[in-house]
């Protein structure tokens, strides 16, 4: 037996920012420094088109971090999280250079308005011909507070209540134009019916728009909605708007309660939990032999150990708790966190420096072997799991290591029937719902 086909993306880690810039495979000095140009995330859209997967989502998060010590410091030595530059000016870059690949953007509730988020993203599905999707965040770090205007994050649950509200702006939003309002009637001089077009004039505890929004309706008529939320306030969120959702459970047995908690969540809202595509995040390392990949990721952990400052300091960010504060050697505290919850709680009870070998990386399972080996992991996890499908994620980005992925691992997917070998339809979404 095999499982049935499955999704793949691309969770683009670090956003758009340097990639690799010390590691052995980064390439020439200029390419390094060029972070700043779309070129290496063209690279990787170009192979992921090729190789057939669903979507690249670029990650990202706007303040130099500085949790850990108090100071930006580390982060910057290191480029811990930053610099990052605007994920949405990138993402035309990407649909320009592909033709079926969906590119799935991160931006902020707590960051945007609402009728500036939904008029960017109905532009940005417009010059994609129907290929953009929105990766819904709350906010979760004081410092990005503090560019809004803000001195701290709203807490936790309340910033999912606020996007309840944001979400239902922006869906009346893309919907206050009816599909015909848009006439160009050359012969009688009208441009678009105004009847056809409304304002929403909406009046909510959070938010006050009046619309209706200043463009005609985008092919897809919204965005793909992505989300990551892993507490039980943000599983409820993805359960009522999320169409995809980046999963990081550690394990198989939490990997199938994440899945069966979420489409839990779908049901009482009255959504059909198949309509939601549930991604496992995994980082598979890709060799000649089995051997050769164990190897790499025996250094992939000794690399993580040694490089405890990046470490502290990253976990200091996701969690908004400064981990300067704490033994390496001695189990984590009871952490009370207004960030990542869900990734406080999976901390509780280690020991720091383990997390910080094997366990800092959101991989659900670890994965190394041959294309062919590999490949079989993937098949027997989603006949145990369910769900449907990977994102693939690595944080040094080598082109080596996507040619690996796309050029490697996947023809190997294709071969035993799991993953496409043709892209279906045109949209974005109609690509994702085709299995």
């Amino acid at each position: 037996m095999t499982a049935d086909m499955f999704h793949l993306g691309w969770f683009y880690s670090k956003g758009f920012g340097p990639k690799a810039w010390k590691h052995r495979w980064a390439g020439p000095e200029q390419a390094v420094r060029n972070f700043t140009k779309p070129d290496n995330a063209v690279f990787l859209a170009q192979a992921m088109e090729r190789a057939g997967f669903d979507y690249l989502m670029i990650e990202d998060s706007s303040n130099v971090p500085y949790t850990y010590q108090g100071s930006h410091n580390a982060y910057l030595r290191h480029s811990v999280d930053t610099p990052k530059l605007d994920p949405t000016v990138l993402a035309p870059f990407i649909t320009m250079a592909t033709k079926s690949l969906g590119c799935v953007v991160t931006c902020s509730t707590t960051e945007y308005q609402p009728f500036m988020l939904a008029r960017k993203f109905n532009a940005l599905d417009h010059v994609s011909d129907g290929r953009i999707g929105w990766n819904i965040v709350t906010g979760s770090n004081d410092g990005g507070a503090q560019n809004y205007n803000r001195d701290r994050q709203w807490p936790h649950d309340e910033r999912y209540d606020m996007a309840d509200e944001f979400l239902d702006v922006c869906h009346r939003l893309w919907k206050s134009w009816d599909d015909d309002a848009l006439v160009l009637d050359l012969e009688n001089g009208v441009f678009a019916d105004g009847d056809k077009v409304y304002p929403i004039n909406h009046e909510g505890k959070y938010y006050k728009v009046r619309g209706p929004l200043s463009a005609p309706p985008m092919p897809q008529g919204s965005p793909v909605l992505c989300q990551a939320g892993g507490s039980a306030r943000g599983q409820r969120f993805a359960g009522t708007w999320a169409e995809t959702i980046i999963a990081a459970p550690r394990g198989v047995e939490a990997m199938k309660r994440f899945r069966e908690d979420i489409r839990a969540h779908a049901v009482d809202q009255g959504r059909d939990p198949d309509a939601i595509k549930l991604m496992f995040l995994i980082s598979p390392i890709i060799d000649e032999t089995v051997d050769r990949a164990l190897e790499r990721q025996q250094q992939r952990f000794d690399e993580a150990e040694q490089d405890w400052e990046f470490g502290l300091a990253s976990l200091s960010r996701g969690t908004g708790i400064d981990f300067s504060q704490f033994d390496l050697d001695a189990p984590i505290p009871h952490l009370e966190s207004n960030g990542h919850q869900s990734s406080a709680r999976a901390l509780e009870g280690k020991i720091l420096r383990d997390v910080l070998r094997y366990g800092r990386a959101l991989e659900c399972v670890p994965l190394a072997g041959t294309a062919d080996s590999v490949a079989a992991e993937m098949d027997e996890l989603m006949q145990e799991v369910g769900g449907d499908g990977f994102l693939l994620m690595d944080s040094y980005h080598s082109r080596r290591y996507i040619t690996e992925i796309t050029d490697g691992l996947v023809p190997e997917l294709q071969r035993r029937g799991l993953t496409r070998t043709a892209y279906e339809h045109r949209l974005f979404r109609d690509n994702l719902m085709a299995f």
